[in-house]
């Protein structure tokens, strides 16, 4: 499994230190798309590049995307079929964004969450597997209601 991780300006500072830790932790290849500083970019361009380079990766890659709330982070993401972009704001939230709706994309708001409080939520959404079963049903539900949306 590989991470991609994007930021805009609002979150740059929360990326550059979940990239280290990432790496260091789980000894996974994180793929960074910037930004590397505080000069404003435009959020749906950085969820674009994460979004398209994730859905022409392997199945088992996932992304991180960070914005100054994740609201638009995760806005942009989900306009792009095949991408489940969850805004998680604790651990519950996302154990059940892996568990339920087998999230493709953790979605986290730097100026809302501290370093600490952001690497427990990445910890636990990279240990979680989807459970299947009945929330596959609801999943195919999404995706044909997404169809023609995206890209």
């Amino acid at each position: 499994m590989r991470i991609f991780m994007a930021a805009d300006h609002g979150a740059y500072e929360l990326k550059e230190d979940l990239v280290d830790w990432i790496r260091d932790q789980y000894e996974l290849e994180v793929i960074d798309f910037g930004v590397h500083g505080p000069e404003s970019v435009d959020y749906p361009d950085m969820a674009a590049r994460l979004c398209r380079e994730l859905l022409d990766s392997d199945p088992d890659d996932r992304g991180i995307l960070l914005c100054g709330t994740g609201l638009g982070m995760s806005m942009a993401a989900n306009r792009w079929s095949g991408i489940r972009a969850a805004l998680c704001h604790d651990e519950y939230t996302a154990r059940l964004s892996r568990q339920h709706n087998n999230a493709n994309v953790l979605v986290m708001g730097g100026r809302v969450l501290g370093i600490a409080v952001a690497r427990g939520i990445v910890d636990v959404w990279l240990r979680e597997a989807f459970e299947g079963g009945r929330h596959q049903r609801r999943l195919d539900k999404l995706e044909q209601a997404g169809k023609g949306g995206g890209h």
